[in-house]
């Protein structure tokens, strides 16, 4: 009986083994299965370069000359941080609330995993970091067609349609990477990884980011408290979200701070104070319309497009780079300083402005014609040109009226403000109503020795306002166009500095092109002086008819080739009229021109961008600008004396800057610029090493002041240049780079072109200054 109750027990045994061993090799069979995608039932596995190399979009980073980051592009904001940067508190709190075990365990936690399954689930997640950094970076458990993936990686074979058995298979895929990753990384890399990869909502993506959306911080000075709620979001962001549930994530947040305790990284009573303090956010997004000179970088996207292209053209199609998820570093030539100097001066500057033209037009309507009288039904018309009224004409099948009853029903909106963004109600209709009335403004500040651009502002807000007025906007140059029919009629020899002429009336007819009619330019005054006055004071007071008189000698052929030569590129209309910048240019053009006098005639091309590097510093394109020599050095020599004119001659138009510090002890040249209706306000300023031109009106031509004297350059645009101007000199950082005040270079061997009597002296400031006046002949020519 004994001997058989004992045979009975070793036949259990011996089946127990065999099932044991059955199960064994039956797992290890389905392992091998999946880790081999057999039979195309499991899908597949990242290959061992992939897993080496695991793919994460990283947002590309642009950076000013400075270092200073000024923005990115990206479609997941991520920014990549080294484990050395991290502060410990976010290892303390991410260990102790996902992977206690982390520094035992080789990427499965039995343990834990034993603990899940005899619970039924109910005891929480068994996966490791290295299980979850797998699912993260490998995409385990979703398609490429339902993610959309970018480079259409999919790892779903043909069981992936059942839901349990998809689960399991998952699962199974994360332990088999889980285990690889651990035998790759260390464990402080596959740390680092699982931090720049997961997401904490807000379109936050990797550690870094979460730090400097959540609280402005980098992430080597996060708290304990800022690390445990940034580690407690990682269960759920949406849910966990401080902003939009402050109770919950101070709750979860608490919880992790708990665990913190549990496993020795906190003591009771500093678990216990930190669970009673707030949040403490300084929440602020990342996005286009955030970060420094935002419409340069929109205006960056092209240019760097082509040059990836190019890049792209030479590398395997598995190796491709993109703008906004291979983590480049864009270095360009823009100064941190001088784009924030900018940015202040034209934020003060538009807001006094905007100020004066609502007190301006106070209860009347801007839009008005030549004469002053204000246009009917200038909203609806400008509705009409709009893709909104095109789109609902087209889902309502022309129904007019029914598309003006949606423009005209009152919705929430957030509308600009000098004030800030502001909540309000207002229709479509209203909202245009609105926005027509806010004026604008363009600038942008180029080095005329090396052509890098150093600031850029395209308008007064970004995020409202996305044209860009420094490239995009072509808008008449008005008398910021006259030095180049002054210089084309000093290289052409029509005029010489020494030479007098007279403010008069001068006419234009059929031999000047103009067919049936005749015109004859007016001074903005309205009246001419008959006096004799020099090229110089003339264009210091901008005198029209003597602009007038040159292009008549000349020829606008001649005007306008000149003025390609020197760097407009936009098409010039050979018309009378172009004496008085009657054709459209951008502030770039204009700045890029201005800057060939001041570079001793050489043209040179506006340079954005320094380099391209890949993500781990790897040069990958370095940009170099052109020159090219097309106006003599004296021509160039006599302009730089004449664009002093506007500060320094008696009545001249930029005199005003002599109000401001920049002019101090200082060589520099000033043009203003207002077009006939007083829809545009121009002024460009020169130094010896920088050149700036600004721009300020309303977006529709028809929207302007009344009257010159608030709708010339020298009030709408000057006092923004001389703000800036002043900052420049103010800092003592940009002065050690070159940026300082000092005297015009002078080339070798050129002069003002006249005798004896007329000659430049250097005084004590080390300004050029005239010493004598020119003497006139019977004929008021200069001898």
């Amino acid at each position: 009986m004994i001997q058989l109750q004992k045979g009975k027990y070793q036949s259990i045994i011996a089946k127990i083994w065999q099932w044991s061993g059955f199960g064994l090799a039956s797992f290890l069979l389905y392992i091998l299965a999946v880790q081999f995608n057999f039979l195309w039932l499991f899908g597949g596995m990242p290959s061992l370069q992939e897993l080496e190399n695991p793919k994460s979009q990283v947002a590309s980073v642009l950076y000013s000359e400075d270092g200073v980051e000024l923005g990115k592009y990206f479609r997941e904001n991520r920014s990549p941080v080294e484990y050395e940067e991290l502060s410990p508190n976010l290892i303390k709190a991410l260990i102790a609330t996902e992977d206690a075990r982390f520094t035992q365990h080789s990427g499965i936690d039995l343990r834990s995993t034993f603990r899940v399954i005899t619970h039924l689930g109910s005891a929480g997640g068994g996966s490791t970091l290295s299980q979850q950094l797998a699912k993260n970076l490998f995409d385990t458990r979703h398609s490429a067609e339902e993610d959309n993936t970018e480079d259409g990686t999919s790892y779903k074979g043909i069981l992936a349609k059942i839901p349990l058995i998809r689960t399991v298979i998952a699962k199974t895929k994360e332990w088999i990477l889980a285990v690889r990753l651990e035998s790759r990384y260390t464990k402080q890399e596959i740390l680092k990884m699982y931090l720049n990869e997961v997401s904490f909502g807000n379109n936050a993506y990797g550690i870094r980011v979460a730090c400097k959306t959540y609280f402005g911080k980098d992430v080597n000075n996060v708290t304990e408290k800022e690390a445990a709620t940034l580690i407690g979001m990682l269960q759920n962001p949406s849910l966990y979200d401080p902003r939009r549930h402050p109770e919950r994530c101070v709750t979860r947040r608490n919880v992790v701070l708990g665990q913190m305790y549990r496993y020795g990284y906190i003591d009771k009573e500093e678990a216990i104070d930190l669970q009673e303090k707030t949040l403490g956010l300084n929440f602020k997004v990342e996005n286009q319309n955030t970060g420094d000179a935002p419409y340069f970088r929109e205006a960056l996207k092209k240019q760097l497009q082509n040059a990836l292209a190019d890049i792209n053209s030479t590398r395997d199609d598995n190796d491709k780079l993109n703008l906004y998820t291979s983590g480049l570093r864009i270095y360009t030539t823009i100064d941190s300083r001088m784009q924030q100097y900018a940015q202040e001066s034209l934020d003060e500057h538009m807001k006094d402005q905007q100020k004066k033209f609502y007190a301006h037009w106070k209860g009347r309507n801007p839009w008005v014609d030549e004469k002053m009288h204000e246009i009917k039904g200038f909203l609806k018309d400008a509705m009409k040109r709009t893709q909104r009224y095109k789109s609902l004409m087209e889902e309502y099948n022309g129904d007019e009226e029914a598309v003006w009853k949606i423009l005209k029903t009152p919705v929430k909106m957030t509308v600009f403000s000098w004030q800030g963004d502001r909540d309000t109600t207002l229709s479509p209709l209203d909202s245009m109503n609105y926005y027509k009335r806010i004026l604008n403004c363009g600038f942008m500040a180029m080095n005329p020795n090396d052509g890098h651009v150093k600031a850029w502002v395209g308008g007064i807000n970004f995020k409202f306002f996305k044209f860009d007025h420094v490239r995009q906007s072509k808008r008449q140059p008005g008398s910021t166009f006259k030095p180049f029919v002054y210089a084309a009629a000093l290289e052409n020899g029509s005029a010489s500095l020494c030479e007098n002429v007279v403010d008069e009336p001068v006419t234009f007819g059929a031999e000047d092109g103009l067919v049936g009619k005749t015109w004859t330019p007016q001074n903005s005054e309205g009246r001419y002086s008959y006096a004799s006055m020099s090229l110089r004071h003339a264009m210091g007071l901008s005198i029209n008819s003597v602009s007038a008189k040159l292009m008549k000698a000349l020829g606008p052929e001649k005007v306008a080739e000149f003025a390609h030569r020197a760097g407009i590129q936009s098409t010039l209309n050979e018309t009378p009229a172009l004496c008085l910048g009657a054709s459209e240019v951008s502030v770039y053009e204009q700045v890029a021109a201005y800057c060939t006098f001041m570079n001793e005639g050489e043209r040179i091309d506006p340079i954005l961008i320094l380099r391209i590097e890949d993500k781990n510093g790897n040069e990958l394109k370095r940009f170099e600008t052109t020159s090219k020599k097309v106006i003599s050095s004296e021509t160039a020599y006599q302009m730089t004396h004449m664009l002093k004119g506007a500060i320094q001659e008696s009545g001249g138009t930029a005199q005003g800057l002599n109000r401001y510090n920049c002019t101090k002890e200082n060589d520099i040249g000033a043009k203003t610029g207002t077009t006939s209706n007083y829809s545009d306000g121009w002024f460009m300023g020169v130094t010896q090493n920088l050149v700036a031109g600004v721009w300020v009106g309303g977006d529709d031509r028809s929207i302007h002041y009344r009257s010159l004297s608030l709708g010339q350059g020298a009030k709408m645009a000057m006092p923004a240049y001389a703000m800036f101007m002043d900052k420049v000199y103010a800092d003592k950082s940009l002065a050690i780079a070159g940026f300082k005040k000092e005297p015009f270079r002078k080339p070798e061997g050129a002069d003002l072109g006249c005798n004896s009597s007329y000659t430049i002296s250097t005084d004590s400031t080390g300004m050029q200054q005239p010493t004598a006046k020119p003497k006139e002949d019977e004929e008021g020519f200069l001898k």
